[in-house]
């Protein structure tokens, strides 16, 4: 099917399966520190989830969560479905559709503990697929790349539009290229503005200019440190 680049089995449970693990412990230590609710049993959505990485290797992990794997491509639902129906695992759940819908439908909005993204698009984009799906209270968690500062630092302004915060940015282990990846976690503070997320035929730059439109009234975070905010817990 092509759902990966990486081929070997070997290489596919180092450099996916690991990596998928490696987020679990930024997500205990955040949920634990700044959510509400039982980590044993959060609800989780996988957004893009493509060949079920981290969503599957999260539900096989942690069975007593209940996970929704979004997706859009058909043939990756269908694989999906096969593995899900394979391995017997109850607590998933697949759904085909976009973000950009999803968001917006009553089933969805605001009604999960934890999104997580892996592999996606850039941390703005991200934030306005995820952020919309995560009730007040919950985290956004994006699992980016070995250095991924300055993109974090471009998408504060759009976290905040969307009525989040950024809490801490965790390097983990990783085999790939780099031997790092980064996860990103971000808290639901408030309610998502209505019009987020915006149909997938706008331009993602409208997000950019209202970013500009309102960078009075969100300071950068040199001005107006978040409280939450760790930084890089490797420095």
């Amino acid at each position: 099917m092509n759902l990966t680049a990486t081929k070997e089995a070997d290489e596919v449970m180092e450099r996916h399966i690991e990596d998928s693990l490696a987020i679990l412990p930024p997500i205990k230590t955040c949920y634990n520190l700044h959510s509400s609710g039982l980590y044993d049993h959060i609800n989780i959505i996988d957004v893009g989830s493509g060949a079920g990485l981290p969503g599957l290797v999260l539900a096989i992990a942690c069975p007593d969560w209940r996970v929704t794997l979004l997706e859009s491509i058909n043939k990756r639902c269908v694989f999906l479905e096969h593995v899900v129906n394979v391995t017997g695992l109850t607590n998933v759940k697949i759904v085909r559709g976009r973000a950009e819908s999803c968001g917006h439908d009553v089933m969805y909005r605001e009604k999960f503990d934890v999104a997580i993204a892996r592999a996606v698009a850039e941390m703005r984009v991200l934030a306005e697929y995820c952020l919309p799906l995560v009730r007040i209270g919950g985290l956004f968690v994006a699992a980016k790349g070995h250095d991924p500062k300055e993109e974090v630092q471009n998408a504060e302004n759009a976290v905040r539009m969307l009525g989040g915060s950024i809490l801490q940015i965790s390097p983990v282990d990783s085999h790939s290229p780099y031997g790092q990846r980064t996860t990103v976690v971000c808290r639901k503070d408030h309610s998502t503005p209505q019009k987020y997320p915006r149909d997938a035929d706008d331009d993602v730059s409208h997000l950019a200019r209202a970013e500009q439109e309102t960078s009075q009234a969100y300071p950068s975070p040199d001005d107006s440190p978040n409280p939450h905010y760790q930084g890089n817990s490797a420095q």
